[in-house]
């Protein structure tokens, strides 16, 4: 029995695979879980249709996040702290404040996006990488500074 896979099946096949199962398989786990549909000529050229829909809107989604992390790269953000002895910020500079930062200089970015590993609690520059999706990456440029 020939069935189209919806989502991943592990030790099967990936999703969007045509792929041979026995009829048991089939009809009692596969297709009332939701997980495979019936191999017919209509729901293969429904596959394709949508196989092309997706590679489409992938590759917009692409360019829309490689002209973003253009815009992130160019971007130098300030953001000023106040600091105690030493030069020692009292508490820290998180994603949230580099979004916010970032949306008075013009660019839109969602702060779970930006990926610290430990928030910032230091002066000087710091390069924080942002994860715009798929193999989109960028380094927005963070310059903490004494707050007067």
């Amino acid at each position: 029995m020939q069935v189209i896979l919806r989502e991943d099946v592990k030790n099967l096949g990936r999703s969007g695979e045509v792929v041979n199962v026995k009829p048991g398989y089939g009809r009692n786990y596969l297709i009332p879980k939701g997980l495979a549909v019936v191999a017919t000529p209509k729901n293969v050229a429904r596959l394709e249709h949508e196989k092309r829909v997706i590679s489409a809107r992938a590759s917009k989604l692409s360019k829309d996040a490689q002209s973003l992390a253009e815009r992130i790269e160019a971007v130098t953000v300030n953001i000023a702290r106040a600091v105690g002895e030493e030069d020692k910020l009292f508490g820290s500079v998180t994603g949230r404040d580099i979004a916010e930062a970032l949306a008075e200089s013009g660019v839109q970015v969602d702060h779970r996006k930006i990926h610290l590993s430990d928030p910032i609690k230091t002066l000087g520059l710091h390069e924080v990488p942002v994860r715009l999706g798929g193999e989109v990456h960028a380094k927005v440029k963070v310059w903490v500074v004494k707050k007067e």
